[in-house]
């Protein structure tokens, strides 16, 4: 199993074998690339407040959701703040532009809904999409390094468990591409804050970089975080993509700062 670029599609994306080979739902992970936008944003902008032509924004999610299978008109997105607040999403949340500020704030969404596109985004912090096919439950969780201190991901777990009876042991995960334990140098604070949270299970993710420095694998630490909360191995898929070390397919917070677009990630329920 695996998170694999379909970059033959006009519209290139990651996918997970394991999702896909779930059936009922549509998902996928978007590069920069198969857009209409232009520099800096060039070109498959999905940021709906990064301050591109909200006109090339609406068609960047048209050709991005009919790449995966998904309905652009039926997207649920968030104001991402780096925090461990998750949302059940219902039919209620529709009806928000693609380009209107989000409502609310949450940095996880979940829903047993169908049709409803659950979207976060990303440009460096881990896009995580969770799925049951036997509760029928999806779940989309933007993890920074932030979120992940506060255990975002397993938090999800947890709540698809108590709303919606899903049994962690049913659940898929797809780790999409981020930056990597190469590239994500910080000082301490990072490393002590997942030491906090998961105790000796992230220290072989953590290595020491030159004076008060460190080299951080956060996708390691979530992929060993849905261990601990009960999924198998072989229901979690890790992209290996490292965002600032791939520019030409990605955007990175760390490479370029504010003057960029943004990736998304989505995952949709699909109507019986």
């Amino acid at each position: 199993m695996s998170v694999i670029l379909n970059e033959n599609h006009p519209v290139p994306y990651l996918s997970s074998t394991l999702l896909t080979g779930a059936g009922g739902i549509a998902h996928g992970f978007s590069t920069r690339l198969g857009g209409v936008s232009r520099a800096p944003f060039d070109s498959l902008d999905l940021g709906y407040n990064r301050g591109d032509d909200p006109t090339c924004v609406v068609e960047n999610y048209r050709r991005f959701c009919a790449a995966i299978g998904a309905d652009h008109t039926r997207v649920v997105k968030s104001r991402q703040i780096h925090t461990d607040h998750i949302r059940v999403v219902t039919k209620a949340d529709l009806g928000v532009g693609l380009c209107a500020p989000a409502p609310y704030e949450a940095d996880g969404l979940i829903t047993n809904v169908p049709g409803l596109c659950l979207t976060v985004f990303t440009a460096d912090c881990v896009p995580v999409l969770l799925c049951d096919p036997v509760a029928q439950c999806v779940a989309a969780v933007h993890s920074g390094w932030r979120s992940t201190a506060m255990a975002i991901v397993p938090k999800a777990v947890a709540l698809m468990a108590s709303r919606f009876g899903c049994l962690p042991g049913n659940i898929l995960a797809a780790i999409g591409p981020a930056i990597g334990g190469c590239c994500f140098q910080t000082q301490k604070e990072v490393p002590d804050a997942m030491l906090a949270t998961y105790g000796d299970m992230a220290a072989p993710f953590i290595r020491p970089d030159g004076p008060d420095h460190f080299r951080v694998d956060l996708r390691s630490i979530i992929a060993q975080s849905l261990r601990r909360a009960g999924l198998s191995d072989d229901h979690i898929d890790v992209s290996d993509h490292c965002t600032a070390c791939r520019p030409d397919l990605y955007w990175s917070h760390r490479l370029v700062g504010n003057a960029r677009g943004s990736m998304a990630a989505m995952i949709q329920l699909l109507s019986e």
